[in-house]
């Protein structure tokens, strides 16, 4: 795989000509890509192009732009970002960062599509609310985040439609044990694997592994030829086994309004 040449392909199709989701809105603006939509949606800046003489007034731009929506929104910073002082000024303007990500890829053609699950585990689709329920309680565990809020977002994704996202459950018996997401961005060469987590006592046994099998199958089926994933220090290793490789890292910076003046 060329990987800088794959490392373009995305900044091209899935950051700087990002395509919208139903219901959000993604716009360039003083050297900038955002994406809006409800406060459940993502919203925050997906690509710039940025230097030293510029990103001041872009950064200070984007903050009045949000916060006079009222919406907490997010700053992907990838490593190969310009100006390469970008978080330090993004911090310096009150932003927060949160855990760096490997941004990793893998040719859909070189995955296994095999799942291999433990005994006693079922793969089930997410396809209506209690779904949503399920999936939603193995994501407040594994990654403790706001449940309400991830319930809302699963829920307005599956209502867009199985065009646009395939969920998942790993159900021992009836307790789910892992959960994730293939993101499918019509139009683009790139399928997204996000939310996949394990609960504690059921890690180490190839769940997760089998859930990126599954969705491999799924994004091979339906054309894709990369699969795409923000991967933490815990996936990363599993993921080289699988065959993907590391094309950078990427930052989030979140903003919420008054971040300053709460800190004064």
């Amino acid at each position: 795989m060329d990987h800088g040449g794959v490392r373009a392909l995305f900044d091209r199709q899935m950051r700087r000509l990002a395509k919208a989701d139903p219901g959000t809105r993604v716009e360039l603006t003083g050297g900038v890509v955002r994406q809006m939509g409800a406060e459940h949606d993502w919203n925050g800046i997906l690509w710039s192009d940025l230097d030293a003489a510029s990103a001041a007034a872009a950064i200070a731009e984007q903050v009045r732009h949000f916060t006079q929506l009222g919406l907490e929104f997010e700053w992907k910073v990838y490593a190969h970002d310009q100006p390469g002082d970008l978080g330090r000024r993004l911090r310096a303007a009150g932003f927060a960062p949160e855990p760096e990500e490997a941004l990793m890829v893998a040719p859909v053609r070189d995955l296994s599509t095999e799942v291999a699950l433990p005994e006693g585990v079922h793969l089930c689709p997410v396809t209506d609310s209690a779904g949503v329920e399920l999936l939603a309680t193995v994501t407040e565990e594994v990654f403790g985040i706001d449940g309400v809020r991830a319930r809302q977002r699963l829920l307005t994704q599956l209502d867009r439609g199985p065009k646009r996202v395939s969920m998942t459950i790993a159900m021992a018996g009836d307790l789910p044990v892992c959960g994730a997401r293939l993101e499918l961005i019509p139009g683009t060469e790139f399928a997204g694997l996000w939310g996949g987590g394990t609960v504690s006592a059921w890690r180490g046994r190839g769940i997760y592994r089998a859930l990126v099998a599954h969705r491999a199958r799924i994004a091979a089926g339906l054309g894709y030829r990369y699969l795409q994933v923000d991967a933490s220090e815990q996936s990363r290793p599993i993921l080289r086994r699988l065959g993907f490789v590391q094309l950078s890292t990427t930052t989030p910076y979140r903003y919420r309004p008054g971040a300053l003046s709460s800190q004064a």
